[in-house]
């Protein structure tokens, strides 16, 4: 069951009002899990330079793509190997993908990334470092924000070592335009919640986004997601509903064929890998207790990717 399109709240980073844009922050977080995110500093032409180097990679003959298959979650996932919603009998997603992770060297992190050759595609590995640091940038802005809204210090994050290279995951998406013929549902993305504590999502305007804010609720009802030129898609993760004890609302969603070719690039802002995740003293009290242990952020996001893969 689907519903027409609800408008999200929109959260512009660079306003001056820092309290206000915090309190909708809060706002969006609680009933949403999701909002929009304007005047981030990203600009259009980089986002434009992005879809256009993605779009180059994935038309390269599956053999090359293949000679850079995902290893330590670096790199090219083929269609069908990835399935977010495990409760499915159907195959996996029908969906093409590919994996940059942190750029700066924690440990041997920064030299696990895979890059198409330059001679195949020259301006590919600029593009995405340059598009890497400003997401990263701006998440750390945004980061401060939610700290505000959540009645903590603004630099609480960084206190507790989370933006200690923060382990930055960025995955390029394709979606085909054209399905296989079968009896089956296919999604693009099925169902699912994302894993860790924020996510910017840019895409392009092709429809498909869909989210479910009551995934307890039968039938389900979802709601598309409309395109904003400009701005990126910000929706919260499965570790950040964690650590404020579900305050804030990790929201389940999908992307569902539309016949049309889509992609779209998601930057998921997680903590240092060794940050604990810990409720929030914020979040709890005698009459609402913590409601998980404390967990180290890199052994959470790894079992939940262990789950994820065919």
């Amino acid at each position: 069951m689907a519903n027409p399109a609800f408008q999200l709240p929109i959260i512009d980073l660079s306003s001056s009002d820092r309290i206000s844009t915090a309190q909708s922050i809060r706002q969006a977080c609680i009933e949403y899990g999701f909002f929009y995110l304007i005047n981030h500093g990203v600009e259009e032409e980089l986002f434009q330079r992005v879809f256009e180097e993605s779009r180059k990679f994935f038309r390269l003959p599956y053999e090359e793509k293949m000679k850079m298959i995902r290893k330590n979650y670096r790199g090219y996932t083929p269609l069908y190997a990835e399935k977010l919603d495990t409760s499915l009998s159907s195959k996996g997603d029908s969906k093409e993908s590919f994996y940059i992770g942190p750029l700066e060297d924690i440990a041997t992190v920064g030299k696990l990334n895979q890059w198409p050759p330059a001679e195949q595609l020259p301006l590919w590995r600029s593009t995405m470092e340059d598009y890497y640091q400003r997401v990263l940038n701006a998440g750390k802005a945004l980061l401060s924000l939610v700290a505000l809204a959540l009645n903590l210090d603004e630099d609480f994050f960084e206190k507790v070592g989370a933006l200690d290279k923060p382990n930055g995951l960025f995955r390029l998406i394709c979606y085909p335009g054209e399905l296989g013929n079968g009896d089956q549902q296919i999604y693009g993305a099925s169902a699912h919640s994302d894993y860790g504590t924020i996510t910017l999502l840019a895409a392009e305007d092709v429809s498909g986004l869909q989210v479910c804010r009551e995934k307890s609720e039968q039938p389900q009802v979802w709601e598309d997601v409309h395109h904003i030129r400009g701005a990126f898609i910000v929706n919260i993760g499965d570790l950040m509903e964690r650590w404020t004890n579900c305050l804030f609302r990790s929201t389940m969603h999908r992307v569902v064929p539309t016949g049309q070719e889509r992609y779209s690039a998601a930057f998921f802002f997680d903590p240092n890998p060794d940050c604990m995740v810990e409720c929030l003293k914020s979040c709890c009290s005698e009459s609402c207790p913590p409601r998980y242990p404390p967990i180290r952020s890199g052994d959470y996001i790894e079992e939940r990717f262990r789950l994820t893969y065919i």
